[in-house]
């Protein structure tokens, strides 16, 4: 059967489903457009972040949601890539020559370290294999906050990137629509037409951000094509059944292994591209256990072995991490801030709490993941197909 030109690039794995299409097309539009229709430091912090830990979720979900492998060193991974790319221009000079040397260092560090903890760690349970990536990434991050002549310790390293890239390298103007400013003047009742236009300049932010875009696009559909391929329905199939796989003849180990640092060299490309958007590098925000809380809690919500989950969950937290804290701040100055207990728990600094009632959430009510969910509801609504399995992906 010939597949349409969409299929083959998704790999003959669609979302399966028409709120879900709907919703990663409304995600991807916005994504491509942010610049014209988002404008500002938080819209363009937020959309560079989403773009970043989509692909770190989704080369997570590689691991746990197609292999069940529980790894706490993913974020170290995300940790080499930014360190390798800010070490390499520190020491060599801002030029895409040192971002080159920088990420391939980096990447071959990671290949070597994943290798190592596959072969040494793989065979064992489940259990003892997540402690031991734990302990792992634990005496890591320690060790390059002691290293203050290379990676500058707790302080951490500031980058100066090439001119092409450099927010200060301007080189035309171009107009959009405030598509944020008409909807606040819509919601307070005078959208009018006057100021919905502004100009800016295309500078290297931009250009660095659209780089940000297009490595997300091509990174995504090549897991796409990974976890799709033989070796993903063999991963997929050592999941449901890891004994029945190694008698069919499937060394279990070698797939897992080679799985792992597949999944490691995209999160270190993705740190890479952090630290590129970012321009800083520090260990809380590149090789803290908070980085994995936030991996995971994207990969679970957004829903495991689909790939599709980690587009909706690393949005769902990112823009609820910008912008939950302001909209609690509005609220409380309004009369919902004269309420007992109601007014108590507003403000922008309780903002955490309803972060976590978010997710609470969302996991009573998408047990599968939002994408695992919806993706059940269709099947339901199709004769003849059954729904997929929790943390599974359909066929």
């Amino acid at each position: 059967m010939t597949l349409s030109p969409m299929r083959r690039l998704l790999s003959a794995d669609p979302p399966r489903s028409r709120p879900l299409a709907a919703l990663l097309i409304l995600i991807v539009l916005a994504l491509a457009g942010a610049p014209f229709l988002f404008p500002g430091t938080v819209a363009y912090r937020t959309c560079s972040d989403i773009c970043v830990f989509l692909i770190l979720a989704a080369s997570y979900d590689m691991l746990l949601g197609y292999a069940s492998i529980v790894s706490f060193a993913h974020g170290m991974f995300f940790g080499i890539g930014a360190y390798g790319v800010a070490i390499a221009l520190q020491r060599i000079g801002a030029s895409w020559g040192a971002i080159g040397i920088g990420l391939a260092g980096a990447i071959a560090f990671s290949v070597v370290l994943a290798l190592l903890i596959s072969v040494l760690s793989l065979r064992v349970k489940q259990l003892f294999f997540a402690m031991v990536t734990l302990a792992v990434a634990s005496a890591f991050s320690i060790t390059v906050s002691k290293m203050y002549s290379i990676t500058g310790g707790e302080d951490g390293l500031t980058l100066s990137l090439p001119a092409t890239i450099s927010p200060g390298a301007a080189s035309t103007t171009l107009h959009g629509f405030d598509l944020a400013g008409w909807l606040a003047g819509l919601v307070h009742g005078h959208p009018g037409v006057a100021g919905l236009s502004y100009s800016f300049g295309f500078d290297g932010s931009m250009v660095l951000y659209y780089l940000l875009f297009a490595a997300t696009v091509l990174l995504f559909l090549l897991m796409l094509r990974v976890v799709n391929s033989p070796f993903g329905l063999v991963l997929q199939a050592m999941r449901e059944n890891p004994l029945r796989a190694e008698a069919l003849g499937y060394r279990t180990v070698r797939y897992l292994t080679a799985d792992n640092c597949i999944a490691a060299v995209i999160a270190c490309i993705a740190g890479a591209l952090y630290a590129l958007s970012l321009q800083y590098v520090s260990v809380g925000q590149t090789l803290s256990f908070d980085v994995m809380i936030d991996v995971l809690l994207m990969t679970v919500i957004g829903g495991m072995g689909t790939l599709y989950g980690a587009v909706v969950g690393s949005t769902l937290l990112a823009v609820a991490s910008s912008y939950l804290q302001g909209l609690l701040t509005t609220a409380h100055a309004t009369w919902l801030g004269r309420l007992p207990l109601l007014g108590a728990l507003l403000g922008g600094e309780r903002w955490p709490f309803w972060l976590g009632l978010l997710f609470v959430l969302s996991v009573y009510f998408f047990p599968r993941g939002i994408v695992g969910q919806l993706r059940q509801w269709a099947a339901r609504r199709r004769p003849g197909l059954s729904a997929p399995a929790a943390g599974t992906a359909t066929p």
